[in-house]
Protein backbone atom coordinates (compact mmCIF):
# COMPACT_ATOMS: atom_id res chain seq x y z
CA UNK A 1 0.00 0.00 0.00
CA UNK A 2 1.20 3.51 -0.77
CA UNK A 3 -0.14 6.78 0.57
CA UNK A 4 -0.14 10.42 -0.54
CA UNK A 5 -1.80 13.74 0.18
CA UNK A 6 -4.07 15.26 -2.47
CA UNK A 7 -3.90 19.05 -2.03
CA UNK A 8 -6.63 21.53 -2.93
CA UNK A 9 -6.04 24.34 -5.43
CA UNK A 10 -6.97 27.98 -5.70
CA UNK A 11 -7.20 30.01 -8.91
CA UNK A 12 -4.87 32.98 -8.57
CA UNK A 13 -6.36 34.32 -11.79
CA UNK A 14 -9.03 33.04 -14.18
CA UNK A 15 -9.91 34.49 -17.59
CA UNK A 16 -12.79 32.69 -19.31
CA UNK A 17 -13.65 32.83 -23.00
CA UNK A 18 -16.31 31.34 -25.20
CA UNK A 19 -17.42 27.76 -25.70
CA UNK A 20 -15.33 25.50 -27.92
CA UNK A 21 -16.62 22.93 -30.39
CA UNK A 22 -16.35 20.27 -27.67
CA UNK A 23 -18.68 22.27 -25.40
CA UNK A 24 -15.93 23.32 -22.98
CA UNK A 25 -14.95 26.91 -22.30
CA UNK A 26 -11.62 28.32 -23.39
CA UNK A 27 -9.75 29.62 -20.35
CA UNK A 28 -6.45 30.92 -19.06
CA UNK A 29 -5.78 30.45 -15.37
CA UNK A 30 -3.11 30.12 -12.70
CA UNK A 31 -3.48 27.17 -10.33
CA UNK A 32 -1.73 27.04 -6.98
CA UNK A 33 -1.99 24.18 -4.47
CA UNK A 34 -2.72 24.97 -0.82
CA UNK A 35 -2.28 22.82 2.26
CA UNK A 36 -5.86 21.61 2.61
CA UNK A 37 -5.57 17.94 1.75
CA UNK A 38 -7.39 14.67 1.29
CA UNK A 39 -5.46 11.58 2.34
CA UNK A 40 -5.22 8.81 -0.25
CA UNK A 41 -4.17 5.19 0.30
CA UNK A 42 -4.03 2.70 -2.57
CA UNK A 43 -3.07 -0.91 -3.09
CA UNK A 44 -3.54 -3.54 -5.75
CA UNK A 45 -6.71 -5.62 -5.53
CA UNK A 46 -8.72 -8.07 -7.60
CA UNK A 47 -11.21 -5.36 -8.60
CA UNK A 48 -11.75 -1.60 -8.29
CA UNK A 49 -12.86 -0.57 -4.80
CA UNK A 50 -13.15 3.04 -3.52
CA UNK A 51 -13.86 3.54 0.16
CA UNK A 52 -14.31 6.53 2.44
CA UNK A 53 -16.18 8.89 0.11
CA UNK A 54 -19.54 7.65 -1.11
CA UNK A 55 -20.04 10.50 -3.62
CA UNK A 56 -16.84 9.78 -5.55
CA UNK A 57 -17.02 9.44 -9.32
CA UNK A 58 -13.65 10.79 -10.47
CA UNK A 59 -11.42 8.32 -8.62
CA UNK A 60 -13.46 5.45 -10.04
CA UNK A 61 -13.04 6.97 -13.49
CA UNK A 62 -9.29 7.40 -12.93
CA UNK A 63 -8.83 3.78 -11.90
CA UNK A 64 -10.86 2.47 -14.82
CA UNK A 65 -8.95 4.70 -17.24
CA UNK A 66 -5.48 3.69 -16.08
CA UNK A 67 -6.38 0.00 -16.18
CA UNK A 68 -7.70 0.33 -19.73
CA UNK A 69 -4.75 2.44 -20.90
CA UNK A 70 -2.17 0.00 -19.55
CA UNK A 71 -4.12 -3.24 -20.17
CA UNK A 72 -3.49 -4.09 -16.53
CA UNK A 73 -5.20 -7.05 -14.93
CA UNK A 74 -7.08 -6.86 -11.64
CA UNK A 75 -7.87 -3.61 -9.91
CA UNK A 76 -7.08 -1.32 -6.98
CA UNK A 77 -8.44 -0.58 -3.54
CA UNK A 78 -8.44 3.13 -2.68
CA UNK A 79 -9.31 4.73 0.65
CA UNK A 80 -10.04 8.46 0.76
CA UNK A 81 -9.97 10.53 3.95
CA UNK A 82 -11.88 13.60 2.85
CA UNK A 83 -10.95 17.08 4.13
CA UNK A 84 -11.32 19.29 1.04
CA UNK A 85 -14.90 20.60 0.90
CA UNK A 86 -16.95 19.20 -1.96
CA UNK A 87 -18.07 21.33 -4.93
CA UNK A 88 -16.36 24.43 -3.55
CA UNK A 89 -14.08 25.49 -6.41
CA UNK A 90 -11.03 23.96 -4.70
CA UNK A 91 -10.64 20.98 -7.02
CA UNK A 92 -11.06 18.29 -4.37
CA UNK A 93 -12.41 15.58 -6.66
CA UNK A 94 -9.83 16.36 -9.34
CA UNK A 95 -7.03 16.37 -6.76
CA UNK A 96 -8.06 12.89 -5.62
CA UNK A 97 -8.28 11.63 -9.21
CA UNK A 98 -4.94 13.09 -10.27
CA UNK A 99 -3.22 11.70 -7.19
CA UNK A 100 -4.74 8.27 -7.76
CA UNK A 101 -3.63 8.31 -11.40
CA UNK A 102 -0.02 8.88 -10.30
CA UNK A 103 -0.13 6.31 -7.51
CA UNK A 104 -1.84 3.61 -9.60
CA UNK A 105 0.69 4.20 -12.37
CA UNK A 106 3.50 3.82 -9.84
CA UNK A 107 2.05 0.52 -8.60
CA UNK A 108 2.03 -0.68 -12.21
CA UNK A 109 5.72 0.12 -12.65
CA UNK A 110 5.21 3.57 -14.25
CA UNK A 111 4.06 2.42 -17.69
CA UNK A 112 2.63 5.87 -18.57
CA UNK A 113 4.50 9.18 -18.82
CA UNK A 114 3.32 12.33 -17.05
CA UNK A 115 2.04 13.68 -20.37
CA UNK A 116 0.09 10.49 -20.98
CA UNK A 117 -1.39 10.62 -17.48
CA UNK A 118 -2.39 14.25 -18.03
CA UNK A 119 -4.14 13.43 -21.29
CA UNK A 120 -5.86 10.49 -19.63
CA UNK A 121 -7.02 12.71 -16.76
CA UNK A 122 -8.45 15.35 -19.09
CA UNK A 123 -10.68 12.71 -20.66
CA UNK A 124 -12.81 12.65 -17.50
CA UNK A 125 -12.03 15.92 -15.69
CA UNK A 126 -10.84 19.31 -16.99
CA UNK A 127 -8.83 20.10 -13.81
CA UNK A 128 -7.24 16.66 -13.45
CA UNK A 129 -4.15 17.32 -15.62
CA UNK A 130 -2.98 19.97 -13.15
CA UNK A 131 -2.99 17.47 -10.31
CA UNK A 132 -0.80 15.05 -12.24
CA UNK A 133 1.92 17.75 -12.34
CA UNK A 134 3.86 19.44 -9.53
CA UNK A 135 4.03 23.09 -8.54
CA UNK A 136 2.01 26.09 -9.74
CA UNK A 137 0.85 25.90 -13.33
CA UNK A 138 -0.41 28.13 -16.11
CA UNK A 139 -3.57 26.40 -17.33
CA UNK A 140 -4.80 26.95 -20.89
CA UNK A 141 -7.12 25.45 -23.46
CA UNK A 142 -10.01 24.05 -21.43
CA UNK A 143 -7.64 22.68 -18.82
CA UNK A 144 -5.68 20.22 -20.92
CA UNK A 145 -2.65 22.52 -21.38
CA UNK A 146 -0.56 22.83 -18.22
CA UNK A 147 2.76 24.69 -18.07
CA UNK A 148 4.97 24.88 -14.94
CA UNK A 149 5.61 28.43 -13.74
CA UNK A 150 7.69 30.05 -11.01
CA UNK A 151 5.64 31.92 -8.39
CA UNK A 152 6.42 33.23 -4.90
CA UNK A 153 5.30 30.85 -2.15
CA UNK A 154 5.99 33.00 0.92
CA UNK A 155 2.52 34.10 1.98
CA UNK A 156 -0.44 32.88 4.00
CA UNK A 157 -3.78 31.82 2.58
CA UNK A 158 -7.14 32.17 4.32
CA UNK A 159 -9.75 30.01 2.59
CA UNK A 160 -13.41 30.45 3.57
CA UNK A 161 -16.80 29.10 2.53
CA UNK A 162 -19.49 31.79 2.63
CA UNK A 163 -22.60 30.90 4.58
CA UNK A 164 -26.03 31.22 3.00
CA UNK A 165 -24.75 30.38 -0.48
CA UNK A 166 -25.77 27.07 -1.96
CA UNK A 167 -23.69 26.50 -5.05
CA UNK A 168 -25.50 25.33 -8.17
CA UNK A 169 -23.60 23.07 -10.51
CA UNK A 170 -20.43 24.36 -12.12
CA UNK A 171 -22.23 24.24 -15.47
CA UNK A 172 -24.87 26.61 -14.07
CA UNK A 173 -22.17 29.12 -13.09
CA UNK A 174 -20.81 28.96 -16.63
CA UNK A 175 -24.34 29.37 -18.00
CA UNK A 176 -24.72 32.57 -15.97
CA UNK A 177 -21.38 33.76 -17.34
CA UNK A 178 -22.50 33.03 -20.92
CA UNK A 179 -25.89 34.69 -20.49
CA UNK A 180 -24.18 37.83 -19.22
CA UNK A 181 -21.93 37.94 -22.30
CA UNK A 182 -18.89 37.26 -20.15
CA UNK A 183 -16.71 36.03 -23.02
CA UNK A 184 -16.52 39.54 -24.50
CA UNK A 185 -13.00 40.91 -24.09
CA UNK A 186 -11.47 37.52 -23.30
CA UNK A 187 -8.50 38.03 -25.62
CA UNK A 188 -7.61 41.27 -23.84
CA UNK A 189 -7.99 39.75 -20.37
CA UNK A 190 -5.89 36.75 -21.37
CA UNK A 191 -3.18 39.02 -22.77
CA UNK A 192 -3.20 41.08 -19.57
CA UNK A 193 -2.81 37.94 -17.44
CA UNK A 194 0.08 36.65 -19.56
CA UNK A 195 1.75 40.07 -19.47
CA UNK A 196 1.58 40.38 -15.69
CA UNK A 197 2.53 36.80 -14.83
CA UNK A 198 6.32 37.11 -15.45
CA UNK A 199 6.37 40.17 -13.18
CA UNK A 200 5.10 38.22 -10.15
CA UNK A 201 8.50 38.10 -8.48
CA UNK A 202 7.36 38.87 -4.92
CA UNK A 203 4.27 37.62 -3.13
CA UNK A 204 2.63 41.04 -3.23
CA UNK A 205 2.96 41.10 -7.03
CA UNK A 206 0.34 38.33 -7.25
CA UNK A 207 -2.17 40.98 -6.25
CA UNK A 208 -1.74 42.64 -9.66
CA UNK A 209 -3.07 39.62 -11.57
CA UNK A 210 -6.51 39.92 -13.20
CA UNK A 211 -9.37 38.50 -11.14
CA UNK A 212 -11.72 35.57 -11.61
CA UNK A 213 -14.18 36.10 -14.47
CA UNK A 214 -16.66 33.76 -12.79
CA UNK A 215 -16.58 35.56 -9.44
CA UNK A 216 -19.52 37.85 -10.17
CA UNK A 217 -21.76 34.85 -10.75
CA UNK A 218 -20.89 32.90 -7.58
CA UNK A 219 -22.09 35.15 -4.76
CA UNK A 220 -18.68 35.15 -3.08
CA UNK A 221 -17.37 38.63 -3.93
CA UNK A 222 -18.76 40.23 -0.77
CA UNK A 223 -16.65 37.91 1.36
CA UNK A 224 -13.62 38.63 -0.84
CA UNK A 225 -14.16 42.35 -0.20
CA UNK A 226 -14.26 41.64 3.53
CA UNK A 227 -10.93 39.80 3.37
CA UNK A 228 -9.36 42.72 1.52
CA UNK A 229 -10.65 45.09 4.18
CA UNK A 230 -8.87 42.90 6.74
CA UNK A 231 -5.52 43.20 5.02
CA UNK A 232 -5.45 40.63 2.21
CA UNK A 233 -3.25 41.85 -0.66
CA UNK A 234 -5.39 39.69 -2.91
CA UNK A 235 -8.81 38.11 -2.38
CA UNK A 236 -11.08 36.38 -4.86
CA UNK A 237 -13.35 33.44 -5.54
CA UNK A 238 -11.64 30.17 -6.46
CA UNK A 239 -12.84 28.51 -9.64
CA UNK A 240 -16.63 28.39 -9.88
CA UNK A 241 -16.86 28.95 -6.12
CA UNK A 242 -18.23 29.33 -3.63
CA UNK A 243 -14.88 29.12 -1.78
CA UNK A 244 -13.11 32.45 -1.36
CA UNK A 245 -9.45 33.01 -0.53
CA UNK A 246 -7.42 35.88 0.82
CA UNK A 247 -3.63 36.14 0.58
CA UNK A 248 -1.66 37.73 3.44
CA UNK A 249 2.00 38.59 3.82
CA UNK A 250 2.09 37.91 7.58
CA UNK A 251 0.69 35.04 9.64
CA UNK A 252 -0.36 37.47 12.38
CA UNK A 253 -2.40 39.48 9.90
CA UNK A 254 -4.05 36.37 8.47
CA UNK A 255 -4.83 35.02 11.95
CA UNK A 256 -6.46 38.28 12.94
CA UNK A 257 -8.54 38.25 9.76
CA UNK A 258 -9.70 34.73 10.59
CA UNK A 259 -10.85 35.61 14.12
CA UNK A 260 -14.52 36.40 14.23
CA UNK A 261 -14.87 36.16 10.45
CA UNK A 262 -18.61 36.61 10.02
CA UNK A 263 -20.67 35.13 7.25
CA UNK A 264 -18.73 31.90 6.82
CA UNK A 265 -19.64 28.27 7.38
CA UNK A 266 -16.01 27.13 7.50
CA UNK A 267 -12.53 28.65 7.18
CA UNK A 268 -8.92 27.43 7.01
CA UNK A 269 -5.64 29.24 7.58
CA UNK A 270 -3.10 27.57 5.33
CA UNK A 271 -0.10 28.05 3.04
CA UNK A 272 0.89 27.33 -0.57
CA UNK A 273 2.33 23.90 -1.24
CA UNK A 274 4.19 22.53 -4.23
Amino acid sequence: MIRAAAAAKINLSLAVGGTRADGLHELTSIFQRVDIVDRIAIERAERIIVEGFDDDTLVLAALAAVIEATSATGGFRVTIEKQIPVAAGLGGGSADAGTVLKLANELLGDPLSVDELSALGFSFGADVPFFVQSGPQLIEGAGELSTPIELPQDYWVLVALPSGIEKPSTSEIYDRFDQAGGEEGYAERRADLLDRLPRCLRARDIGSLPGNDLGLHTGGLQLADKLRSRGAFRADVSGAGPAVYGLFLQQRQASQALKGLEGTQAAWLTVPVW
